[in-house]
């Protein structure tokens, strides 16, 4: 899966960020450009986060199908399972909201399928939020690589019999719409014996998955980041409401690391310590092949609700078109025979 440019191999990353089915579709759209320019199967590294984990694990899993781009395309549009999810969860003394979503995972994506499954397709990380620590947690597997799952402070162990659908569910567990994913010690059984974990949206730590590209382990020489998440728009009435300022608090702090890990990628290769940083963000309008295009999928919701034909279009060729234009303006060799 390298590439080879001048004789000499180079590793491509791709990270795939948050934003419910609306990022799930813009991703599929860079993944279906990358595709035809022949770059899909020469990435080494999927780095994910909530909608960006829904497409990413799919691919992955799926990694030798010729089928697998029409088959999340087809799932994006006719699942909604956000609302049933939620109304769901609230009656049923069973099971949580969290246990429902990764229920509809398993049902329709994933089939019951582990972190081991996932050994013939490229490194694949799923980030969450672990609010015990605050720091990323990861479940990550593929790349002919272990199965692992934990995070750098409480540590890491073996994960190959856990569930790609529950790992999903936690890295897309976007608060307060579902609950946190609780791991107790019969799943994960760090080394400062901590009684359990509770896991939320990798969102809230790092929206756009690119903290395990830059991992000096993983020596990734070129990253492509997929932001299809919600940019922060400019309020012309901004909310009074004590309970409505905590979203619009949560939003603008994901705005700050978001702008933070942009400058982070630029400054490292410039110092020569990080990958060559392809990055575009759903509201872009330089590199659209039609006007509206950005304004148009920034407008989409980000929740779990199913697209509408033209929607998807839309997303698709808006992700497409952002990523060729920085791969041809930045990094024109990658598309050397």
């Amino acid at each position: 899966m390298v590439k080879a440019i001048e004789g000499s191999p180079k590793r491509i990353a791709l990270a795939l960020s948050g934003g419910g089915f609306r990022a799930a579709a813009f991703h599929l759209g860079v993944m279906r450009k990358l595709q035809d320019l022949e770059l899909l199967h020469k990435i080494d590294l999927l780095s994910c986060v909530s909608g960006g984990s829904i497409a990413g694990a799919f691919l992955a899993l799926n990694w030798q199908s010729p089928t697998v781009l029409d088959e999340l395309q087809t799932y994006l549009q006719t699942k909604s399972i956000a609302v049933g999810s939620v109304i769901g969860g609230l009656f049923d003394p069973f099971e949580s909201r969290l246990d429902k979503l990764a229920h509809s995972y398993d049902r329709d994506l994933f089939h019951k399928a582990k972190l081991v499954d996932l050994t013939n397709g490229p490194r694949l990380y799923i980030n969450s939020t672990n609010l015990s620590t605050g720091n990323m947690f990861f479940f990550v597997a593929g790349g002919q690589g272990l199965s692992e799952m934990g995070e750098h402070e409480l540590g890491v162990v073996n994960g190959a019999d856990f569930s790609i659908a529950k790992a999903v569910a936690a890295s897309s567990a976007f608060p307060p719409v579902f609950p946190p994913l609780r791991l107790d010690k019969d799943d994960y059984q760090p080394a400062n014996q901590v009684e359990y974990v509770t896991l939320t949206d990798g969102g809230i730590y790092d929206n756009m998955g690119v903290n395990p590209a830059l991992r000096e382990r993983n020596k990734i020489d070129y990253l492509i980041v997929s932001d299809g998440g919600k940019p922060f728009v400019n309020a012309q009435t901004p909310t009074e409401s004590g309970a409505i300022v905590l979203k619009a608090a949560l939003d603008i702090m994901m705005e700050q690391v978001r702008g933070l890990e942009f400058d982070r990628l630029e400054h490292r290769h410039l110092a020569g310590k990080g990958p060559c940083p392809l990055w575009f963000s759903i509201d872009s309008q330089e590199g659209e092949v039609q006007r509206g295009d950005a304004q148009f999928s920034s407008s989409v919701g980000t929740n779990l609700a199913a697209l509408t034909a033209i929607q998807i279009e839309v997303l698709g060729r808006h992700g497409g078109a952002l990523v060729e234009a920085r791969i041809r303006k930045y990094a024109p060799e990658l598309l050397a025979p």
